[in-house]
């Protein structure tokens, strides 16, 4: 509030209802007449719609609340369910992410929880396993999830000629004693390196022995590509599944889009069935949505394009700041979003089950419609 609104409306609290009533009757030039020690009463003395523009003798006279207005409900995302009845699936995998694990409901009909994650870091190390303590309360297969966020580091730890590989392995091993499994997730494997990669999931195979579970995440593939690193048919025989990342069909830099668009979801579905065996197949959901915005201007110019930008905008004058020139300027902008609700996540669903695919995976939990899980079964 500023101050001369604060200051009407104090005056305004010191108004005797009889002399409101009083002065709505008299001529304006008694305005000038109010005497600011008069004591307030229990009436309730508002500004009129004009706020702080307004005259202190312009007043709205309203009987004293009991109790505060309640306050605005929070936004509801209303939306149409699916008709008939719930999706039934023989696997369901969930990620759940360290130290969110309490968006993880045990009622959810998760069959395996891939906890998400041991990151690599610059020599070639496991940071930390995620405790699987924390994850005790849940009866679902247990899987902690390696990742590792460079191409180049990817290059230094599955190439066996830098030694790093055999170390990585055994510490792998190591932390799988408290799961069931482990999940390789090498997103940024170089194009040379396709080899390297399969030669790493074996290596962990022959460690770990066939007692417990090797996951991998792929990309997902609507054909098979030359020389594809992430090739499906020539990873099977190393892993017990696949998860295939059906999403990010659009990015955050390319054009707006869906996350997961149905048709490339059954592209995606049916070449798979052409190259892995049924029981290995895991087909990959989001439960994020993302925005994009049509114009972007946080980036760095050159001078000409600074002036551009100014002149398209309507700015001709600069400050400065300790010498530095800046500028300002205010413009609207178009924000496109997509994501998925619980409709849109059992349509996908359904078109999965109609293909005789039987597992499916979520990325990740806690991002999702809460209605979503009142439509999936586990068998």
């Amino acid at each position: 509030m500023n101050e001369n609104k604060r200051n009407i409306v104090l005056r305004r609290s010191m108004l005797p209802l009889w002399l409101c009533a009083f002065l709505l009757c008299v001529p304006s030039c008694a305005k000038e007449k109010q005497d600011d020690a008069m004591q307030p009463d229990e009436t309730e003395i508002h500004a009129n719609e004009e706020g702080a523009n307004a005259t202190p003798y312009e007043v709205m006279v309203t009987p004293q609340k009991e109790e505060e207005e309640e306050e605005p409900s929070p936004f509801a995302y209303l939306h149409d369910l699916p008709d008939g009845e719930p999706v039934t699936f023989h696997e369901v995998w969930g990620y759940v992410v360290q130290d969110r694990e309490s968006e993880l409901n045990p009622d959810m009909p998760i069959t395996d929880i891939c906890y998400f994650s041991a990151d690599i870091n610059a020599y070639g190390e496991i940071e930390s396993i995620p405790k699987a303590s924390k994850l005790a309360d849940y009866k679902a297969r247990k899987h902690f999830v390696v990742t590792c966020e460079s191409r180049s580091l990817t290059h230094f730890v599955i190439d066996p000629q830098y030694g790093v590989s055999k170390k990585l392995i055994d510490s792998i091993a190591k932390g799988i004693k408290d799961y069931d499994g482990v999940q390789i997730d090498f997103e940024l494997v170089p194009k040379r390196d396709g080899k390297h990669f399969r030669d790493f999931l074996a290596s962990i195979r022959a460690r770990i022995g066939q007692e417990k579970w090797l996951t991998v995440a792929l990309p997902a593939r609507t054909r098979t590509l030359d020389n594809d690193v992430y090739d499906y048919a020539k990873t099977a025989p190393l892993v017990d599944r696949i998860i295939i990342m059906a999403y990010d069909e659009h990015w955050s830099t390319s054009a707006p889009g869906a996350i997961a668009s149905m048709d490339w979801c059954e592209r995606i579905a049916d070449y798979a069935k052409t190259v892995l065996p049924q029981k290995k197949l895991v087909m990959g959901l989001p439960f994020y949505g993302r925005t994009w915005q049509d114009e972007n201007l946080g980036k760095a110019w050159y001078f000409s394009g600074i002036n551009r930008i100014m002149n398209e905008n309507g700015t001709s004058s600069i400050e400065r700041e300790n010498g530095v020139p800046y500028f300002s300027f205010k413009k609207e902008i178009t924000v496109t979003g997509y994501f998925d609700d619980t409709y849109s996540l059992v349509e996908r669903l359904r078109m999965y089950a109609g293909k005789d695919i039987n597992r499916v995976a979520f990325w990740r939990i806690g991002q999702e419609d809460p209605t979503f899980w009142e439509w999936l079964e586990q068998k």
